[in-house]
This record gives structure tokens, C-alpha cells and sequence, in this order.
């Protein structure tokens, strides 16, 4: 590898949060062995059931990780953004992958083989350490989500996101935010986002404008994002 192409690795690589304090050996050997891909919006990175290649990195753009029923129903498992991993599980167990990966919009994403993420991690604790890091907090996440759509309502699971989602008390929405995807992240229908959405605008508790969604009562949304149904 050439040092201009070197150079322009590391400059990507520093601003990953999930490389940002490796020691500078490991840094060096992690982006030697990555390969950049890119995907256009709607395109499949991975399928279920398929096995991975191997770690896959997002430098920037959106994907979104789904599972889906026989009948074709989709439940959104996860949205990934710059910075962020996936397909650990299928590099440390050798497993199929477990969930279906799309790109939401243009995406470039890069790409660790298996075996060289392998050997990484017998030469470079630093890196074992992130990733264990990053494991935990991927089964905490699956645990809200567990609880989520066992505990809640979808009016309560609305809410609930669009707290975790506000910046201040604005929700800027991205152009691949639709309803439909929204459903398929709340495990509901598009109809009944509508419905929960137009309850919230006409009780004074949100204000829907053009690409985002503002929260004017954020005690009312509080309180209904805490509400666990009782069986």
C-alpha cells in the first residue's frame, strides 16, 4: 500500500469512534487489512441466513438491520450510522448471519476478512477490549427493544423514541424516515404511526413540520413513554 492510500486510511479510520483509542500498532494493522465497498440506497449488504464476510465498518451513510416473518413482515432491529459495526457475531462464532443489513441511502462501508480480524485479535488486546465493549451494549439495546414491544404500547414506544431521538426538542427527520419505517422499528403498522402521530399533534404534545418533528409538551411525552402495559 502506498503511503498517499495509508494516509487517506488513517484519516478515515481516526474519525471512527470505534478505532479512536487503539494503540498506534494495532490502528496501523486494522486499516492495512480493510477494503472499501460502496452501496447505493435499497441495496442488500447482507442477508439473513448468508455467512459474513467479515467486520464491516460504516464510514458514512445509513443502513438499517431487520429481521423478517414468513408472511414478509419486517421488524427493524437497529439503524447504523457512521462510526458504527456490525457482523461481529458472524466473525467470532463463524455463524449466518442473523439479520438482514440494507443500505437506507448511499453508503461506503469498509470491510475486515474474518481471518485477519481473527489474528488482530490474538496480537492486540486493545482491539478484543473495544469490540467486548461494543458487544455489550449491542445486547443492551436488544434488551430495550425486548422490553419495548413486550411492555409497551405502540403510543408508549413512539414516544419513547422520539425522546431517545431529539436533539434538544427537535427531531430532524431524515428523508428515508417514513412512516413505514418507523412501523417496522415500533412493530406496528404505518396506519396506526399515523394515527399515534396525529393524537400527539392535536393533545398539543408534538408539532410535525417539514423534515422534522418538534416536541412541545415533553413532561406529557414523558409521561406516556413511561406507561408499561399491564397483561
Amino acid at each position: 500500500m502506498t503511503d498517499d492510500k495509508f494516509d487517506e486510511r488513517v484519516h478515515i479510520f481516526t474519525a471512527l469512534p470505534y478505532f479512536k483509542n487503539l494503540d498506534d500498532d494495532t490502528f496501523r494493522a486494522v486499516t492495512s487489512f480493510a477494503i472499501k465497498h460502496s452501496f447505493e440506497p435499497g441495496q442488500i449488504i447482507l442477508l439473513e441466513g448468508e455467512p459474513g464476510s467479515g467486520l464491516y465498518i460504516v464510514q458514512n451513510g445509513w443502513l438499517k438491520v431487520s429481521k423478517f416473518s414468513q408472511d414478509g413482515r419486517e421488524q427493524t432491529l437497529q439503524f447504523l450510522g457512521s462510526g458504527e459495526v456490525f457482523n461481529a457475531i458472524g466473525v467470532f462464532t463463524g455463524a449466518s448471519n442473523p439479520a438482514t443489513v440494507t443500505a437506507l441511502e448511499a453508503s461506503s462501508i469498509w470491510i475486515i476478512p474474518r481471518e485477519k480480524m481473527l489474528s488482530l485479535l490474538d496480537d492486540h488486546p486493545t482491539l478484543v477490549r473495544t469490540i467486548i465493549k461494543d458487544l455489550a451494549e449491542r445486547v443492551l439495546h436488544l434488551i430495550t427493544l425486548v422490553e419495548d414491544l413486550s411492555l409497551r404500547k405502540v403510543e408508549g414506544r413512539f414516544a419513547r423514541l422520539l425522546l431517545e431521538e431529539a436533539q434538544g426538542n427537535v427531531i430532524q427527520r431524515k428523508k428515508w424516515a417514513t412512516q413505514t419505517e418507523m412501523a417496522a422499528r415500533l412493530g406496528t403498522v404505518p396506519d396506526v404511526i399515523s394515527r399515534t402521530q396525529r393524537k400527539m399533534t392535536e393533545l398539543g404534545i408534538l408539532q410535525v413540520g417539514r423534515g422534522e418533528i418538534t416536541i412541545l409538551d415533553r413532561e406529557k411525552l414523558l409521561a406516556m413513554a413511561s406507561v408499561v402495559d399491564q397483561p
